[in-house]
């Protein structure tokens, strides 16, 4: 009769996992990807990260999980080598891109997506530190608010901005010449900083 208690503890982790977890898988993959050398790295990031969500869902107050997800695949990306360890937790000033040449994205998602996200933008996002896509990966794609990334990224509002600020940068310069290429308004690096 002991059963009962672990099978009603299980169907209710199932539940709450359903309701809280579920709905940002698709989150957690991009995510997953901005912390990736390779496709393959990031899925096994995003399951090993699943996996651990779903056995601490029972200390899980059910408040922001994305947020709560975030952290979770940060800390497991940082522990899983030294080489991430220094990639997602440095400013990003001396990083160099972090895709090993000859890293296919093969996907089925990138599939998709490939015709619709234009290959010079992919190539550009894929070519800046991780530090740096990350933050592209919250506020510019996710379009959370600086305090948001902030807080996901345990750092300071001004490290987020700065990261910005340098990622956009870098994705100018790598994207001049192409059919994407704008001029830098005063309004770009501005942008955001009363809404964000």
């Amino acid at each position: 009769m002991t059963a009962a208690p672990n099978q009603a503890t299980d169907a209710e982790r199932a539940r709450r996992f359903e309701q809280l977890i579920a709905p940002e898988v698709d989150f957690l993959a991009r995510v997953a990807r901005s912390m990736s050398r390779s496709a393959a790295e990031a899925e096994d990031l995003a399951q090993d990260t699943l996996l651990k969500a779903y056995r601490a869902l029972d200390s899980f107050d059910g408040r922001y999980p994305r947020a709560w997800l975030y952290r979770i695949a940060r800390n497991t990306a940082i522990n899983r080598d030294e080489r991430n360890r220094e990639l997602l937790l440095a400013d990003g000033d001396d990083i160099e891109g972090s895709m090993t040449p000859g890293d296919e994205d093969l996907e089925p998602e990138s599939q998709v997506v490939a015709p619709i996200l234009d290959h010079h933008l992919q190539d550009a996002l894929d070519e800046l530190p991780p530090a740096f896509r990350v933050v592209v990966q919250l506020v510019d794609v996710e379009g959370m608010r600086y305090q948001e990334a902030a807080e996901m990224l345990d750092l300071p509002v001004g490290t987020i901005m700065s990261r910005l600020h340098r990622a956009r940068r870098r994705l100018r310069a790598a994207l001049a010449g192409t059919h994407l290429d704008r001029p830098e308004t005063p309004a770009d690096d501005d942008r955001g900083e009363g809404e964000r």
